[in-house]
């Protein structure tokens, strides 16, 4: 037998295991993605959809008190955010960004959706001096949605959006002052305000 494979090792002639420290990597903030997203990041993009998609889900959710609804207008966000998110510079967080255009879409599908109606706002049935809808020329209805339309695009946005969702869908003073975080007085004021400039303009 060798002598030298016969030779007893000793516990200190092992050398050491070796170890590799893994450090997690820290997540990404909005920012980064956001700006990775802009330059045509996909992987950054579907980040973003991953941690902000259930918050959009509820705010649409919340103001279309529709779930299939609320699932094919967050859809829609993220579809837009594509398109939009080369404007998020980083002066607020990106949540609240994102709440801003989440709540701007929903408004412009509730006024889509209104402009589909065969109905008369307010500020039409004030205009027309209590003339029947029904009895106007279809030429005549035409020519009134166009020039509501018109008069809305000259409102200041806080105005119009409070005039979209009170006269147009229907929600309550302190349900707009949640959804646009504003108070009850302020949304009250915003929709008189807006109601006295579409009358004045359609005139």
């Amino acid at each position: 037998m060798n002598s030298a494979a016969a030779r007893h090792v000793s516990p200190h002639d092992i050398p050491p295991p070796t170890y590799t420290l893994r450090i997690a990597e820290a997540p990404r903030s909005d920012f980064v993605l956001a700006r990775a997203a802009a330059d045509g990041g996909m992987s950054a993009l579907g980040d973003l959809y991953e941690r902000h998609n259930r918050r959009v889900y509820a705010v649409c959710l919340n103001m279309t008190h529709n779930s299939a609804e609320a699932e094919d207008l967050t859809q829609e966000v993220f579809v837009h955010l594509v398109r939009k998110i080369g404007s998020f510079r980083g002066e607020s967080q990106f949540s609240t960004w994102l709440h801003r255009l989440t709540v701007n879409l929903v408004l412009m599908h509730f006024r889509r959706r209104a402009a589909r109606r065969d109905q008369t706002p307010e500020a039409l049935e004030t205009v027309r001096k209590h003339q029947s809808h029904e009895s106007q020329p279809l030429g005549a209805r035409l020519a009134d949605r166009i020039a509501l339309d018109s008069a809305l695009q000259q409102l200041p946005a806080g105005c119009r959006s409070v005039f979209l969702l009170f006269d147009m869908v229907g929600y309550k003073h302190h349900e707009i002052a949640e959804l646009l975080g504003v108070s009850i007085g302020t949304s009250k004021s915003q929709l008189h305000k807006a109601r006295f400039r579409i009358r004045r303009l359609m005139k």
